[in-house]
């Protein structure tokens, strides 16, 4: 089940960077909106984060919620704010979530 909270946790992750990719877009009270889903999905995302590390190790829970948020951030940006798809950018996620899986198949 803290695996499953983990996985929201950095999904999480990625809307928070995503709001604040979405800050830097606009102005005004729109741009303050975002700003509050930044503040939300922030908080959200940690508080999930504290609760899978509970019972998962801290540093394989620490590295796959970074590497989630990374894989989905990377992701975000090139579906929607343009950002380039380089077949190097991809070959890194690629590898990025290969080393996910790796944390997760050899934790107890």
């Amino acid at each position: 089940m803290n695996w499953i909270i983990l996985i929201i946790a950095g999904l999480f992750e990625v809307a928070f960077a995503s709001c604040l990719g979405k800050v830097k877009e606009t102005s005004g009270t729109e741009s303050a909106w975002w700003f509050a889903g930044f503040l939300v999905s922030l908080t959200i995302s940690m508080l999930l984060l504290i609760k899978a590390t509970q019972t998962l190790p801290i540093g394989t829970a620490y590295a796959v919620w970074t590497g989630i948020g990374a894989v989905g951030t990377v992701l975000m940006g090139i579906l929607v704010f343009k950002d380039p798809a380089s077949f190097w950018r991809l070959f890194f996620i690629v590898t990025l979530i290969g080393s996910i899986i790796g944390l997760k198949a050899v934790s107890h």
